[in-house]
């Protein structure tokens, strides 16, 4: 387990030091899933989690908490993307049009 999260760090690193993607995003995308790997390496070898343990339980309170984060990031982003709308300077043509 320590090995394969050890490389799973060296990686990323490899490849944004070489830069190895000449598209940035490119890179961005490949170094997330390589996060994402190593969660997974880091819940199945380090914490010890499976669908056995504790009756499944843990994997259920894995869910909860996956479903709880997406929905405070998604909410969020969603607010800021409307207050960076709706907080927006007017324009002058606005300002004139307004009673």
């Amino acid at each position: 387990g320590f090995a394969l999260a050890a490389v799973l760090t060296a990686i990323p690193f490899w490849i944004v030091i070489y830069d190895v993607f000449r598209n940035p995003r490119v890179g961005a995308v490949v170094i997330l899933i390589f996060a994402f790997v190593q969660i997974v390496v880091h819940m199945v070898y380090f914490l010890h989690m499976n669908t056995k343990s504790e009756g499944g339980w843990t994997v259920l309170a894995l869910i909860f908490t996956a479903v709880l984060v997406v929905i405070t990031l998604s909410g969020s982003l969603w607010v800021m993307e409307h207050l960076d709308y709706n907080m927006m300077p007017m324009s002058p043509e606005q300002m004139r049009s307004m009673p």
